[in-house]
C-alpha cells in the first residue's frame, strides 16, 4: 500500500472574508489512493491510526487530526465533537486542479482546491 500527501489550500470564495482565496489556509491529508484518485478504502482500512490530517493556518499552530467517518459521511476529526465535514467525499477524485468543498470549525462551507499530491516514502 502507497500513500499520498495531498495538499489543499483555501480558494476562492465569493461572499466570505477570503473571497480570494488564502494559500496560507489548508489542509495536508496523508491517504491511500486508488489509481483513479479517489480515497482507497479498503487499503485505509489497514492504516493503524488512520489516515492523517494536518489544518494549517497563517500565525496559528497547525492542529493534527485523522481523517473519520461514519456511514457515508466523511470528515476530518480534530478531537471535537462534529469533525469538520467534507461534502461527498466518497466521490471525490483528487487530482491537481480540482476542488473539494469542508465545513469549518465555524460551520462555513469552504472549498479548496488540491495544489500537490506526492507519493509518501
Amino acid at each position: 500500500m502507497s500513500l499520498s500527501r495531498i495538499v489543499m489550500r483555501l480558494a476562492r470564495n465569493p461572499g466570505t472574508e477570503f473571497a480570494d482565496g488564502d494559500d496560507h489556509r489548508g489542509y495536508t491529508l496523508t491517504a491511500p489512493l486508488t489509481d483513479d484518485g479517489r480515497i482507497d478504502e479498503t487499503a485505509l482500512k489497514g492504516i493503524k491510526g488512520g489516515a492523517q490530517v494536518r489544518h494549517f493556518l497563517p500565525d496559528e499552530d497547525a492542529v493534527e487530526g485523522k481523517l473519520g467517518r461514519k456511514g457515508e459521511r466523511w470528515f476530518f476529526d480534530f478531537g471535537d465533537d462534529e469533525g469538520e465535514p467534507l461534502y461527498k467525499l466518497g466521490d471525490h477524485k483528487f487530482a491537481i486542479g480540482e476542488y473539494l468543498s469542508i465545513t469549518d470549525e465555524d460551520g462555513r462551507l469552504l472549498t479548496y482546491k488540491v495544489t500537490d499530491i506526492a507519493p509518501v516514502n
